[in-house]
C-alpha cells in the first residue's frame, strides 16, 4: 500500500513538474516568432517623452491606427517638437533574440525638428528602464539601431549603429564614436522595409537587411563618460546600480520618436538559447 502511495505521488509530482515546464516554455517558447505589438492597442508598452514622467503619452504621440503602431505629432505639438525626443519600451528586458520589424516613414516632417531626424527613428536595443530615465533626459542609455528613410538624392544606408551613452567593439576594437554607418541599401518613399537585428547578451549582435548582415559588433558597454545622454553623470549611476561593471548583457526595447512620423506594422521577437 506505501508503495502504491509513493508511485501514486511521484506520478502527481511528474505530472506537476511537466505542466510547470510546460506553462513555462508556453509563456517563452524558442525558435518561435512572439507579437509584441498586438496590432490593436499599446498593450505591453511603456511610453517615456523628454520632459515628462515614465507612462505619459503628451499629445497622444504613440497611438495605434488602422492596426499599424503609429508615431504621430497631428495633436499636442502647437508649438513644434522642441527636443521632445521620445521613446515607447516593451515592458519585458531581453538578453538573446532574433527582433523584427517592419517599418515605414509617412507624412512631412514636425516643425522644429532638427535636420538630421528627417525620416529617422530608430529600435534601441540592451537599454535602461523607461522608470530610470530623467524626466529631461533626451535618449536612454542603450544600443540604437537606426532606421534612415532615404532622401530624393544619395545614398542613405539604414540599420545604421547610435550609441547614447554606451560602446561597443568593434573590429577588435573598443569603438567611441556616436554612429556609424551600415553597408545596407537606401529605402526611399513610403514603402515598407524589414530590419531584422540579432542579440547574443554581451556577445555578437548583428543588424540584418534583406537577409545580408550590414553590421556587426560585440561587447556592447555602457560608457563613464555618458556619451549623449543629457542627464549629467547618468551613466555612472547606471554603473554603480550595475555593480561596477560596464557590460551590458541584454535590457529594454523601445522604438524611437524623433521628430518624423512613422509606422511600424510587426514587432516580433525570437527568443534563442544563450
Amino acid at each position: 500500500m506505501h508503495r502504491s502511495l509513493s508511485l501514486s505521488l511521484l506520478l502527481v509530482l511528474t505530472c506537476v513538474v511537466s505542466l510547470q515546464a510546460e506553462d513555462k516554455k508556453t509563456d517563452e517558447p524558442k525558435g518561435e516568432w512572439i507579437q509584441l505589438f498586438n496590432g490593436k492597442d499599446l498593450t505591453g508598452w511603456i511610453p517615456k517623452v523628454r520632459y515628462h514622467e515614465a507612462g505619459e503619452n503628451p499629445g497622444n504621440t504613440f497611438r495605434v491606427e488602422d492596426g499599424l503602431l503609429t508615431v504621430s505629432y497631428a495633436d499636442g505639438y502647437p508649438d513644434g517638437f522642441n527636443e521632445t525626443f521620445g521613446h515607447l519600451f516593451y515592458e519585458k528586458p531581453f538578453s538573446n533574440y532574433r527582433l523584427r520589424v517592419e517599418y515605414r516613414f509617412i507624412g512631412d516632417q514636425c516643425k522644429g525638428g532638427p535636420g538630421w531626424a528627417f525620416r529617422n527613428s530608430g529600435v534601441m536595443i540592451h537599454g535602461e528602464s523607461p522608470q530610470e530615465m530623467g524626466k529631461d533626459q533626451n535618449f536612454p542609455a542603450s544600443i540604437e539601431v537606426q532606421l534612415l528613410g532615404g532622401r530624393e538624392m544619395g545614398s542613405r544606408p539604414t540599420a545604421n549603429l547610435c550609441t547614447p551613452g554606451t560602446h561597443v567593439v568593434m573590429d577588435g576594437k573598443l569603438f567611441k564614436p556616436h554612429c556609424i554607418n551600415s553597408s545596407s541599401e537606401t529605402y526611399r518613399g513610403d514603402e515598407w522595409v524589414t530590419c531584422e537585428i540579432e542579440v547574443h547578451g554581451n556577445g555578437t549582435i548583428k543588424h540584418i537587411m534583406d537577409g545580408k548582415v550590414v553590421l556587426e559588433y560585440e561587447k556592447s558597454q555602457l560608457d563613464p563618460t555618458n556619451g549623449s545622454i543629457s542627464e549629467p553623470d547618468h551613466t555612472k549611476m547606471l554603473i554603480e546600480k550595475n555593480g561596477g561593471d560596464v557590460m551590458l548583457t541584454g535590457g529594454t526595447i523601445s522604438l524611437q520618436s524623433e521628430s518624423h512620423p512613422c509606422q511600424f506594422r510587426k514587432v516580433e521577437i525570437m527568443l534563442l538559447d544563450e
